[in-house]
């Protein structure tokens, strides 16, 4: 039997966890063998046959032993680690430092299994699937989102994922590895304590009480701030479904694809968590300044032009915010959602 071999970097994070658990699930993945590495040690899935990695990703020599684990060398790459948004804004040089060592230094091993593919003993390309974000937008923009929309970020976090796109473009280019680079709605609701994304009250605002007891927006006008989101649920299904587009599906020139997602405000957050928890909820609402996180992300964009996404096979949420809300209740009722990033 074929062996699967899939490497998460990222994988004690909140989506990379959820991400481990679905291919685990994931019907007609034959020996699947995950390996799971992250700055702090990953759990794996119960059942998993995973090897878990305590890893500093900016450290070459610790990347370089991701591909020679009792696993083999990977068939895929998910690198879903980076410093958040906010993060990013607050420490630039760091964020520098961890895009610049560590989101391409997966790719080196990538460059020495070509090598080996010329030569005739292996005859496959990595598939790198990496998270980029709609922080790679910014300035003025048309009001919807296209594929051709040239991306010009206003942050840094934006920055360093562009960056990182156009490497990754150009590894594929050159026939280095099956790049797919999907860049992400803000994704709500995340569960655990606030991340050091600017976007990280948008994620917590229709928490419900027990999992949250206070949460706090930047200022009022984000009430009425347009935002492109997506569930966690949708957004892993996507992560997955991206193993297995066709090369030849994406368009000649970019792997980039906009995934699927809708447009909601703040205010229709906290209405769908007053509709599932009930109107008191929103007493634990309170606004604070915080210009920062308030001009990162109103430069995003919320209206994007999806179908491309669609017709590779990609999906959206349907209901809007409700029904995502009220999905995160049931899962804390019995247990789960407890992830603490």
């Amino acid at each position: 039997m074929e062996k699967t071999v899939i490497l998460i970097t990222g994988a004690g994070g909140f989506l990379g966890g959820l991400l481990a658990q679905a291919l685990q699930n994931e019907q007609g993945l034959t020996d699947l063998r995950l390996v799971l590495v992250d700055i702090i040690e990953p759990v794996a899935p119960p059942n998993a046959n995973a090897i878990t990695i305590k890893a500093d990703l900016t450290d070459a020599a610790q990347v370089d032993a991701l591909f020679q684990t009792a696993h083999g060398v990977p068939d895929t790459v998910y690198c879903l680690h980076g410093i958040m948004s906010r993060g990013s804004e607050d420490n630039f040089d760091l964020g520098v430092k961890v895009r610049k060592v560590s989101d391409r230094a997966p790719l080196p091993p990538a460059l020495h299994l070509i090598v080996i593919s010329i030569a005739g003993e292996e005859g496959r390309l990595i598939k790198f699937i990496f998270t980029s974000s709609l922080a790679v937008y910014g300035g003025p923009l048309p009001d919807v989102v296209t594929p051709d929309t040239i991306a010009t970020p206003q942050g840094a976090y934006g920055m360093g994922k562009l960056v990182d796109e156009i490497f990754i473009n150009e590894y594929t280019r050159r026939g280095f590895v099956d790049g797919r680079i999907l860049r992400l709605p803000t994704i709500v609701v995340r569960a655990g304590t606030p991340s050091a994304a600017a976007s990280s009250f948008i994620s917590a605002a229709p928490r419900p009480p027990q999992h949250l007891p206070h949460r706090h927006l930047p200022h009022l006008p984000a009430l009425s701030l347009p935002l492109w989101v997506a569930s966690p649920e949708t957004t892993v299904r996507n992560l997955v479904r991206a193993r297995t587009v066709p090369a030849a599906a994406f368009l000649a020139h970019t792997r980039v694809v906009c995934l699927p997602g809708f447009t909601t405000t703040v205010r229709e957050e906290l209405a769908a968590l007053a509709a599932v928890a009930g109107p008191a909820a929103l007493a634990l609402v309170r606004f604070e300044p915080d210009e920062v996180s308030a001009r990162v992300v109103s430069s995003w964009p919320a209206r994007f032009d999806d179908s491309y996404a669609r017709g590779l096979g990609f999906v959206g949420d349907e209901g809007g915010m409700e029904p995502i809300v009220r999905r995160f209740r049931d899962q804390l009722a019995a247990g789960k959602g407890s992830s603490s990033t």
